[in-house]
């Protein structure tokens, strides 16, 4: 027994280097993305909770960017919509997550204009003390020209790296106004910066040669109650909003003296947060100065709605094109990054601020789990069942009380170090007792096994090294799918149903998509993005998308039907619903892309993107299945006559010079009836007319195959349009207008 013991405990010894090695690692946070993590879950554990505090969100979405035109917006908008905000509707304070910069005026604006809508602009914001409105101030743009030419940099400076001489301190970008040729910069101003450019953590002040800038958050906060100007005070591991006679409204703890952990109230999709989008707060504001009696008493009513009073209003860029979006610890899909200050304004105001462990304490709890756990999981030897069993169990009972404490207290116990360490420890142990005692080898083997799907481990163990960045280039056939008018169903449903009704859509899509040897890419809403052809080689790649398309049509009938047999649960747009595919082959990048942390297998090219211009081209002709010539061919070469096409003829899509033949997939030979041919025939023979200029008799044509098209408007669900009814009016317009002489029969598509 004591040779036994000896061992046992030199083991340990031997093993204090790797709970050691996770401590450096925590220290220099190499494992921080894991552990934040660990934090997203805690926080979707805790759930939604509400703060003492109205946030509204008013969006520059992408209707508002239909409505009044592509960036920079005169600024007059923005002063008018703050005017009605402060004195109409009565919020406290106003907030603009971005940077009103003179840099960011494209040389062909209307420079009259935009001069003019600074002036506005600064009229409403220059009196003293000004109005509740915090403008933006950023440290993105990170180099930038001086006044006397030379190239600076603009980097945040963070007060752990150390500060230096306070002179050479750059300040951020601010917002600035033009006014009569000169330049002039509002009072107050928030920085809109995270830390990383992530949505965790954020620098809640910045010195600089011209003074400290605060976050937005913070100058929020501080209009919010009310305070004056000169109220913030930092002084080390605090930030304190001080009232004038001294009185503390509250104390900020900084991290590093200068950060705080954004603690998340909800999702960006929730009740909690009140969203209204630019356009609509700005046409009630336009409202109140119609002539119309009845127009101002319905804005005065929209205004005096209990949400905005009180309210601080956060006006930021919701649009994904934009790109001011992140995913959030309540938020895997990216969302807009205004989110993120307003829930550091609630943090602030709330006190609920998140607490981490100091260092040391993190690396006594390391050392004392792997102890424990690791000790639990080699006593005995082998056979010792139970004390596996228990070091499981403590590890899960860790795991409870880091989750609980968070949900209680805000309190952010490490997870992943601890775990990490306990269980690479328990693991070398193991390893070490499996080669002492010969007998856990396969054991081990399926331990791994069960770790990682079987299809990652075998192309792991092919390809000899983890998956990386990059690609190469392939012949595929990408599919584009989308539902057919899906706004309204997002409108009509509940989102709970939407949901429903999604997810039902969606898995009848993918599993065709996989049933046939497609890879899914991703879902982008109702949207369904695959490949045909990669990453496994299919010869047949075209034929199979195109059979896939119309095996989702015959599916969706179907779908239909049961719909429909649900008596009042679903509406009758539901019973209606149609989706309209494009498809497109050729050479496309594929491979892993993304970030080196985080990164999906895809597709690129311009020939993705061609099939995209075929999905959503595909409504304005009509059809639900549109192709490329390029799948055409293909799709013949390798399945014969079995896919039905109609020649639509010859576009040149948004964005591109060259002219593509697109064809309609009329269906599936064995689905296609005698009818439909005659309809085929005769909508080819009136394209032929059509080609030749006889436009009088191609329409004479399109009339009669619009009698026998197999979707007609009225009579089928969801049918609004057919080829042959998009031909006769083209035709009839060009019995009007010809078109010149040089014309060769392209018609080119003016949307997207």
């Amino acid at each position: 027994m004591a040779k036994s013991k000896f061992p046992f405990r030199w083991r340990f010894l031997l093993l204090l280097p790797v709970p050691l090695l996770w401590c450096v690692a925590g220290h220099y946070g190499w494992l921080q993305f894991l552990e934040d993590r660990t934090i997203d879950w805690r926080f979707r554990y805790r759930g939604e909770i509400e703060a003492p505090i109205k946030v509204v969100y008013v969006d520059v979405d992408s209707r508002t960017v239909d409505e009044i035109g592509n960036w920079p917006w005169s600024r007059s908008y923005f002063a008018r919509l703050c005017d009605v905000l402060v004195n109409v509707a009565h919020v406290r304070a106003i907030g603009f997550d971005f940077v009103f910069s003179t840099l960011g005026k494209a040389e062909s604006a209307d420079r009259k204009r935009l001069a003019e809508g600074d002036l506005a602009f600064a009229r409403f914001l220059y009196p003293d003390p000004g109005p509740p409105v915090v403008l933006g101030a950023s440290y993105v743009a990170q180099e930038f020209r001086a006044s006397e030419g030379r190239i600076l940099n603009r980097v945040l400076p963070l007060v752990a790296n150390g500060l230096g001489d306070l002179a050479a301190i750059e300040p951020p970008e601010v917002t600035t106004l033009e006014i009569r040729g000169h330049q002039w910069s509002p009072r107050n101003v928030g920085l809109i910066d995270t830390i990383g450019g992530g949505a965790r953590t954020v620098p809640v002040w910045a010195p600089s040669s011209v003074g400290p800038f605060y976050h937005s958050a913070a100058q929020l906060a501080r209009l919010y109650w009310g305070m004056p100007a000169g109220s913030i005070h930092v002084g080390g591991d605090y930030m304190e909003f001080v009232w004038p006679d001294g009185r503390v409204q509250a104390r900020v703890p900084l991290r590093d003296g200068q950060l705080v952990d954004v603690n998340w109230f909800s999702k960006w999709e929730s009740d909690y947060n009140r969203r209204e989008s630019f356009s609509i707060v700005f046409s009630f504001a336009e409202m109140l100065r119609s002539q119309i009696p009845a127009e101002r008493e319905t804005a005065e009513k929209y205004f005096a709605q209990q949400e905005w009073k009180d309210a601080v209003v956060l006006v930021g860029p919701v649009d994904p094109l934009m790109q001011d979006v992140h995913p959030t610890p309540m938020d895997d899909p990216p969302v807009p990054r205004v989110g993120i200050h307003g829930n550091l304004l609630k943090t602030i105001v709330s006190g609920s601020y998140l607490r981490r462990v100091p260092e040391w304490e993190g690396a006594v709890i390391v050392l004392a789990l792997t102890v424990l756990i690791a000790g639990l999981a080699i006593s005995g030897g082998s056979r010792s069942i139970v004390a596996k069993i228990t070091a499981l169990l403590m590890a899960a009972l860790y795991v409870a009380v880091t989750f609980e404490l968070f949900r209680r207290f805000r309190v952010e116990l490490p997870l992943t170090i601890p775990l990490g360490s306990a269980f690479t420890t328990s693991f070398a142990a193991l390893i070490w007792q499996v080669v002492v005692e010969q007998k856990q080898k396969g054991r081990i083997k399926g331990m791994f096994r069960t770790y990682l799907s079987p299809h990652v481990v075998e192309r792991m163990i092919e390809s000899g090294q983890d998956p990386q960045l990059g690609g190469h280039d392939e012949v595929i056939t990408a599919y584009f799918s989308d539902i057919q008018s899906f706004s309204a169903f997002s409108e009509l449903l509940p989102s709970a149903k939407l949901g429903e009704l999604l997810n039902e859509y969606l898995t009848v899509c993918t599993d065709l998509v996989t049933e046939h040897d497609g890879t899914l890419d991703k879902y982008i809403g109702d949207a369904v993005v695959a490949m045909f052809g990669a990453p496994v080689p299919l010869p047949d790649h075209a034929y199979r998308a195109a059979l896939t398309s119309q095996l989702v049509h015959r599916q969706l009938a179907v779908l239909r039907e049961k719909w429909k047999g649900e008596n009042d649960k679903w509406p009758e747009l539901v019973h209606r619903m149609q989706t309209r595919i494009g498809l497109n082959t050729g050479l496309a990048m594929i491979g892993n892309m993304g970030s080196h942390t985080r990164f999906n297998y895809t597709m690129m090219g311009d020939n993705v993107n061609l099939a995209a211009r075929m999905e959503s081209g595909a409504k304005q002709w009509g059809a639900y299945t549109m192709c490329t010539e390029a799948t055409r061919q293909q799709c013949e070469a390798h399945g014969g006559d079995r896919i039905v096409f109609r020649p639509l003829g010859r576009i040149k899509v948004k964005g591109r010079s060259q002219a593509v033949p697109i064809f309609e997939i009329a269906g599936l030979k064995e689905d296609v009836t005698d009818r439909t041919r005659e309809c085929l025939g005769l909508f080819g023979q009136g394209l032929e007319k059509y080609y030749v200029r006889d436009f009088a008799g191609a329409g004479a044509l399109f009339r009669r195959s619009a009698e026998l098209e197999p979707h007609i408007p009225g009579r089928d669900p969801g049918i609004v349009s057919n080829p042959s009814l998009v031909y006769i009016g083209i035709s009839g317009h060009f019995q009007i207008e010809p078109p010149p002489e040089n014309w060769d029969g392209v018609y080119e598509m003016k949307e997207k």
